[in-house]
């Protein structure tokens, strides 16, 4: 049991620090932008496209780093106040709720992804780049966060339960 924990925790540890890295990708492709628009006067036609791909790619892949790091938004004014078997409790009711919200999207999520694969799906820009990999980002994100609450879930429930 002890090496799933691990081998999660290092998962979403890696994956977070490796999805933070898109945002210098982002970063550099608006300041190309900002550059050839305001000083050469010569706008790209993808910059835009691409800059929201990045950053919308980020926001899903991030999500189980944001997770193991306690991240996410709760309502710390009712959770500070209460004792720890109270908020493992808390902790296994959220875990319960993400483990069907990500359970949902991540078929979905691939559903939609091999639609876009399949038909070969590109952006209406004039370069028609392909956005199938971008939709790929939904399942995978998903499936981070779902396995970081299974990670969760079982941690805080084994607190709850007095085990280790």
């Amino acid at each position: 049991m002890e090496t799933f924990h691990r081998s999660v925790e290092a998962i979403s540890e890696y994956s977070g620090r490796l999805a933070s890295w898109i945002i210098y990708i982002g970063i550099i492709i608006l300041t190309v932008e900002v550059v050839l628009r305001y000083i050469f006067n010569s706008p790209t036609v993808w910059a835009h496209g691409y800059t929201q791909r990045i950053f919308g790619s980020y926001f899903v892949l991030i999500g189980a780093y944001t997770f193991i790091h306690e991240g996410h938004v709760r309502i710390d004014l009712i959770y500070a106040k209460v004792n720890q078997r109270m908020q493992a409790f808390l902790d296994i009711t959220n875990c319960v709720f993400l483990l069907v919200w990500s359970g949902v999207l991540i078929p979905c999520g691939w559903e939609f992804f091999m639609k876009s694969y399949k038909m070969g799906e590109v952006d209406q820009m004039v370069l028609a780049h392909p956005i199938w990999w971008v939709k790929f980002m939904i399942p995978l994100g998903m499936a981070l966060i779902f396995l970081q609450g299974i990670h969760v879930l079982m941690k805080r429930s084994f607190e709850l339960l007095g085990r280790k």
